[in-house]
């Protein structure tokens, strides 16, 4: 069983938790400025396309190449989440967890290599 002060202590994080975000939108909605809504803002702007014509719909549909660069950064970007505990404690680890770090980079060492094959990251 738990002891008070630790119930207490994570009721009152829980209280903190729920109160400032709160407060905040509170304190936003009371002090802030109204939002100006223009057809500028409406208008669809996405990594330097502009827009096509004036008259029409934001809702316009991108390349999924867009979607794709994106899934590639955030695979890249988690392997790097993984190498840096990896880097530091490297001697604690010795020979064994070198190896399984060379086994980790060489299967996204050869997922990088087929997706150059395929062509991903070719722009056209």
């Amino acid at each position: 069983m738990l002891d008070f002060n630790v119930t207490f202590a994570i009721a009152i994080v829980l209280a903190l938790a729920v109160i400032v975000p709160v407060a905040m939108l509170v304190i936003h909605a009371l002090l802030g400025r109204a939002r100006v809504t223009t057809a500028a803002k409406g208008s669809t702007y996405e990594a330097g396309i502009a827009p096509k014509s004036v008259v029409g719909t934001p809702r316009e549909r991108f390349s999924v190449k867009f979607y794709l660069i994106a899934i590639l950064f955030i695979i890249f970007d988690v392997e790097a989440v993984f190498l840096y505990p990896w880097a530091v404690n490297f001697q604690k680890l010795g020979l064994l967890g070198f190896v399984e770090m060379l086994i980790f980079l060489s299967v996204l060492f050869t997922g990088f290599i087929y997706i150059l094959k395929r062509g991903a990251l070719k722009w056209e």
